[in-house]
């Protein structure tokens, strides 16, 4: 498939450009800096520089796709996702393009029950308090989008391999969690969902 990357160079965006290279898609790597992609010398990746809030950059690159992940991260500064995810939106319907992978984050919705007291009240509650904000605002604007969107939202990240040996899809009130996965292992899984439909206009919870 042809596809493109926001978010590219981000801890989860570096995993889905090397993993959709490997799996052999079509890559457009979307990135403020092109620099920090120029190890990955494939004849599959198309590296264009943009800034996700200028949205001519992002039309240009959601232009003749077949599908958009959507990976970016602002830190706790809450200015970015859900501004950017805006500009994709837009871009995508202009272009016709329907297909919409975007990670946000455990704990939105009803997976906020899957939280402790740590990620509920320190975390989210303080530490984070508006980067969760900027995550809600862009599941709302993707839950309200029209696209075939699938929200994927992981645990805390961790290093380390694929291991497709996680939960998925469980509710709010499914407690045993680890509450942490590999960021190759949210990759993975944002990958897998350009070939499944049973998560298509919804969003899923995964972790350890």
């Amino acid at each position: 498939m042809k596809i493109v990357i926001f978010g590219s160079t981000g801890s989860i965006g570096m995993h889905l450009v090397q993993q959709a290279l490997q799996q052999g898609h079509a890559v457009t790597a979307f990135t403020r800096n092109p620099v920090k992609l120029s190890p990955l010398n494939h004849a599959g990746l198309t590296v264009v520089q943009g800034d996700i809030l200028n949205y001519p950059d992002v039309e240009q690159a959601v232009r003749q796709q077949d599908a958009v992940l959507c990976a970016i991260g602002d830190g706790n500064k809450g200015k970015v996702r859900a501004a950017g995810t805006r500009n994709i939106i837009a871009a995508m319907k202009k272009m016709g393009v329907n297909r919409l992978i975007c990670q946000t984050t455990l704990g939105l919705g009803e997976s906020w029950g899957n939280l402790n007291f740590f990620w509920r009240h320190i975390m989210f509650g303080f530490l984070l308090r508006k980067a969760f904000h900027d995550h809600e605002v862009q599941e709302k604007q993707l839950m309200e989008s029209g696209l075939d969107y699938t929200i994927v939202r992981p645990s805390a990240f961790t290093d380390g391999r694929v291991t497709r040996s996680y939960n998925v899809g469980f509710d709010g009130d499914h407690k045993p969690l680890t509450l942490k996965i590999s960021r190759a292992d949210v990759a993975d899984f944002m990958l897998q969902q350009l070939h499944r439909a049973e998560y298509v206009k919804k969003a899923v919870s995964i972790s350890n």
